[in-house]
């Protein structure tokens, strides 16, 4: 069986990976992970181009099976496109440092309703991703994303969060956050930071 035999998409793809990518998944393909494990390389190693590679040939995979073409595929290559996919789900999931990666695995994750995937994720997410990409997160379109990523942003440091205040793009977000922080965890530090925000709004608008 080749990498032709799930479409000319997914070949497509395939054949503009790099060699290193390839070799990535091709190791990972011979030692069958268990779902939504893979055995990560380590942060040294992390390359955001592979990781750039890996979500296109996922996605190629997944609209590949979902495809209804591939009802006019065979058993037996219909399993190996879901294996495919599944193992580089896994790698993605051991690799993956962006916020749409993430966002790529949860929503795959909840159209399957893997529930324990979307729990490891989950937990992944705040060690993982910088608090600007948990912000990215926080704003995607999908809700139960949104409100996974929002449940990590309340876990993070109240100084992360205040750190993103002068960001034009993440300050909506981390500000949300800092109030949450403050009536749902009952922080003090965030309390304190929310008041002068407030006060600074008042002044603003006494002007």
């Amino acid at each position: 069986m080749t990498i032709e035999d799930f479409g000319a998409g997914v070949a497509s793809v395939w054949q503009g990976l790099r060699p290193s990518t390839r070799s990535l998944v091709e190791r990972a393909l011979t030692v069958t992970p268990p779902p939504g494990v893979a055995s990560a390389r380590g942060d040294s190693s992390y390359d955001p181009r592979s990781e750039w590679e890996l979500s296109r040939l996922l996605a190629a995979l997944d609209e590949r099976a979902a495809d209804k073409g591939a009802k006019n595929l065979s058993a037996e290559v219909s399993r190996e496109l879901r294996r495919v996919a599944e193992t580089c789900a896994a790698v993605l999931h051991s690799e993956a440092r962006s916020a749409e990666v993430f966002a790529q695995l949860l929503e795959r994750a909840l159209r399957s309703r893997d529930y324990a995937r979307v729990d490891t994720l989950a937990d992944a997410m705040s060690g993982r991703l910088a608090p600007s990409e948990l912000c990215e997160l926080a704003r995607n379109p999908n809700p139960s994303v949104r409100a996974l990523a929002q449940e990590a942003l309340l876990q993070l440091p109240t100084g992360a969060l205040v750190s993103l205040l002068g960001d034009p793009i993440d300050a909506e977000t981390a500000r949300s956050a800092l109030e949450s922080q403050a009536d749902e965890y009952e922080s003090e530090e965030a309390r304190l930071i929310v008041n002068v925000l407030d006060q600074a709004d008042d002044a603003e608008d006494d002007l």
